[in-house]
């Protein structure tokens, strides 16, 4: 039997969600039915959907308990190719604090609770008994891993596991980002826009900052269209100005945009139009 699937079903065996990974650390692309998410993904990522693909798409969505799918003839080929076993910490009620360097391994004995620890490549692998939202780069070379993720398998490690600290949780909460001032291009037009009222642009303006600011997820796809929305209403006739970009790129901020995005959704926003 291939080395990955054994340890992958002694991993079922105690309950611990497995998947196949390829060369690189990376997950095997979905296949031409699940591409692009066109089957609606599995009912647990994200979106939810409709999925129940038989072939290990889906990444982390697709780690399981099952030995039945796990030998099964659609991982077959998967695991000919494997090069590492990944599992969903999130999955079992855990949470990986990957320390990707040796700086990184040192911030967090000073900082966080001991616990069990597994050496890795570069750095080390702190699991805590807890789950939380997943974030990559939280500080240099430290990433949450735990729900809607993998972790790559790399032993049980040494040492006795503690529940998940308020120091590990507090790590993915961000201060909000400054609003900045900003000048954008903004095209020059008749003046006073013939057909529109400037009554009509306000609610326009303040319906493209509600629209930003109710986003709760897809943030960067929001700002863009909602970029393209204005400058398709307004960005010919001259009634747009710096200070209506202004509003908007504030908006964008306060959803954790950086003013370079909001630049370059602008400028892309712009480019779309032809302008």
């Amino acid at each position: 039997m291939n080395a990955h699937l054994a340890t992958a079903l002694n991993l079922a065996a105690r309950d611990v969600p497995a998947l196949p990974l390829r060369a690189g650390k990376v997950p095997f692309g979905n296949c031409p039915a699940c591409r692009d998410n066109a089957c609606g993904g599995r009912p647990n990522m994200k979106t939810p959907g409709p999925c129940d693909c038989p072939r290990p798409c889906h990444a982390w969505a697709a780690a399981t308990t099952d030995p039945a799918t796990l030998t099964g003839p659609a991982w077959a080929m998967a695991w000919k190719q494997a090069a590492a076993v990944a599992y969903h910490p999130g999955g079992i009620g855990l949470t990986v604090v990957d320390l990707d360097h040796a700086e990184a391994v040192a911030w967090a004995r000073r900082t966080l609770p001991a616990t069990r620890t597994v050496p890795t490549t570069r750095g080390e692998h702190w699991i805590y008994r807890g789950a939380m939202p997943s974030a990559n780069a939280v500080r240099d070379g430290v990433d949450i891993k735990s729900t809607m993720v993998y972790a790559r398998w790399l032993g049980p490690g040494t040492g006795t596991m503690t529940t998940l600290p308020d120091t590990v949780r507090a790590l993915i909460v961000k201060k909000p980002s400054p609003v900045r001032p900003v000048t954008v291009a903004v095209l020059a037009g008749g003046g006073e826009c013939r057909h529109r009222s400037p009554a009509y642009l306000e609610r326009g303006i303040a319906m493209a900052e509600q629209r930003i600011t109710a986003a709760t997820s897809a943030v960067h796809a929001t700002v863009y269209r909602t970029f393209l929305a204005v400058l398709s209403a307004h960005g010919r006739c001259g009634c747009l100005a710096d200070s209506h970009a202004a509003r908007l790129f504030a908006a964008a901020q306060t959803k954790g945009e950086t003013v370079r995005h909001c630049a370059d959704a602008w400028s892309n926003a712009r480019t779309a139009l032809g302008m």
